[in-house]
């Protein structure tokens, strides 16, 4: 009687492979050659099932035995748990690229005065003289809301101008975060600038630029 051993009962093997993608169809390929082995007996006789001399079920016998083969999978289960994680891990890993917060919102303006009378005479925004302007095929400007910009860019317009919906918070706009709604209210009708109040009764008013971009103040 021979006796051959793959590799130690229900042991991990040392290393596992790591698939190229989290497989959905090829998982029992990759775990093939790596299911933990019983230790086998290769019997030169005939009924390798049937009771051995000791009184012992064979090896072959107790594969059989549906506790065995259940822990068996229970164990290769996990390891393919393990590596699944590990690979989805790394995929989060590689989409993380470094996200800070938004630098600049772009508006296009038909008349970069008339734009920078809105913005930085009636809302108080201070133009950031850093920025080039001679290095654009266009006149424009860069003004400061807090830590990040908008860029005026007197550029056409693709945009119809009539149609949009009165108020801008059913609109694409751009939202400026402000400590007092009710003072910059108070301003607009200073000013004659139209607006709208938030549909939700939060504190932030919705008004347009000259050129019809819509624009959120909302009270933080």
């Amino acid at each position: 009687m021979a006796i051959r051993c793959l590799s130690p009962p229900f042991s991990l093997p040392s290393t596992t492979v790591r698939p190229s993608l989290p497989d959905h169809c090829g998982f029992s390929n990759i775990f093939l050659s790596h299911t933990p082995q019983l230790c086998r007996k290769t019997l030169a006789s005939k009924g390798s099932n049937q009771p051995s001399r000791n009184g012992r079920r064979s090896i072959a016998a107790r594969e059989e035995d549906p506790v065995i083969r259940s822990l068996g999978k229970t164990m290769v289960s996990a390891e393919k748990d393990r590596i699944f994680t590990e690979v989805a891990t790394d995929a989060d890993d590689d989409a993380d690229y470094g996200v800070v917060s938004i630098h600049h919102v772009g508006v296009l303006c038909e008349n970069l005065e008339r734009s920078l009378a809105f913005y930085k005479d009636l809302l108080g925004l201070e133009i950031n003289e850093a920025r080039p302007h001679d290095k654009l095929p266009y006149r424009g400007a860069w003004l400061w809301v807090g830590s990040e910009m908008i860029h005026l860019m007197e550029l056409p317009n693709p945009d119809p101008l009539t149609g949009r919906p009165e108020h801008g918070g059913r609109d694409r706009h751009a939202c400026i975060a402000i400590r007092d709604v009710m003072k910059l209210k108070a301003i607009f009708d200073k000013a004659g600038i139209s607006y709208t109040l938030s549909r939700s009764g939060r504190p932030a008013i919705f008004a347009r630029d000259p050129d019809g971009n819509a624009l959120e103040f909302t009270q933080v």
